[in-house]
């Protein structure tokens, strides 16, 4: 099997195992709550160009044109059950990890505090 089977293979099986979770576990919010407001601006958000830009480098299940070169976006309840550590991993990458390629997305103020949340609360749903 190639390198790129091989990739296909992991991503597949990843999507395979959040599409189990998610229907195994409700993650959405309750339908008109602010908290699905949230998720849903967060959405946008997360796959603006000018904003998170999550798609370029992340597989997010709905995304048109995902990047592979990070981690695939599901379970993120199973991955991150404390919500503060995904903030926190999105808001600065580099506390975590000093060589990561992720945008400093709090520190360079390419998202507000208010976007930040949204965007935690949707990608926390996943």
């Amino acid at each position: 099997m190639n390198r790129k089977s091989k990739g296909l293979l992991s991503i597949a099986s990843a999507m395979l195992i959040g599409i189990s979770l998610s229907t195994s576990v409700s993650l959405a919010a309750e339908p008109g709550s602010n908290s699905s407001k949230n998720i849903e601006e967060g959405k946008k958000i997360a796959f603006s160009r000018p904003k998170g830009n999550c798609l370029a480098c992340h597989m997010i299940i709905g995304g048109a044109s995902p990047g592979n070169i990070a981690p695939p976006l599901i379970a993120m309840k199973a991955r991150f059950p404390d919500k503060q550590v995904l903030r926190d991993q999105i808001q600065d990458a580099s506390k975590r990890n000093p060589e990561t390629s992720m945008p400093l997305f709090g520190r360079y103020e390419i998202l507000t505090e208010a976007e930040l949340d949204k965007v935690v609360d949707y990608i926390h749903s996943l």
